[in-house]
């Protein structure tokens, strides 16, 4: 006949039972949390890039881009067909970037109101608002000053985004050269009429 085991041997091997199968519980818990862990920071810093954009722009972008990109000055469009209107439309093959500054000049050849329009980067669209603003109050000889390493060093541009600063020079240039064009044809109707 077997002996039946001892209450306190029961009691010892169920304690030790749960006891180890406690143990293996608490080290499967332990290793699962450091692993949520890691998984968690690792999530926070992927949504809070996903859900708010506005933090990879600010790591990107130099305070004054971003400050031009999201309260942009100027955008709009004005009568092209008027005869005080110049109108510049550039673009950059390369990277897509499309701009149209249009420039509103007085009888006395001062720049009364600018606008643009433009398709692209941040980098882009500061240049343009940059631009505009520059150009508002100038002479027209004045406005001809204006260079891309004066955009470019007021927003801090990085190298490899200078051309969007050539293109804004440009825009003002062509928007420039279009006015004249108009002043040009202006004069020459006055003087085929006398």
């Amino acid at each position: 006949m077997l002996e039946r085991p001892s209450a306190r041997f029961l009691l010892f091997t169920n304690t030790e039972f749960v006891f180890t199968r406690t143990h293996s519980v608490i080290s499967a818990l332990n290793m699962a949390m450091v692993s949520l862990r890691k998984s968690a920071s690792s999530l926070f810093l992927f949504s809070r890039r996903l859900f708010s954009p506005e933090l990879s722009a600010l790591c990107a972008y130099h305070k004054k881009v971003v400050d031009h990109y999201e309260n942009p000055r100027n955008v709009g469009s004005l009568d092209k067909t008027q005869k005080n209107v110049g109108t510049g439309l550039v673009g950059a093959p390369a990277c897509g970037d499309v701009m149209k500054l249009q420039i509103q000049v007085d009888e006395n050849g001062k720049i009364v109101d600018a606008k643009f329009k433009t398709f692209g980067c941040g980098s882009a669209i500061a240049s343009s608002s940059l631009a505009t603003e520059w150009v508002k109050g100038k002479s027209v000889d004045e406005a001809l000053k204006i260079k891309n390493t004066d955009i470019a060093k007021e927003l801090c541009l990085p190298p490899v985004k200078l051309h969007c600063s050539m293109l804004a020079e440009d825009a003002i240039k062509a928007a420039l050269s279009d006015y004249r064009l108009k002043q040009d044809k202006k004069e020459e109707r006055v003087q085929a009429t006398s």
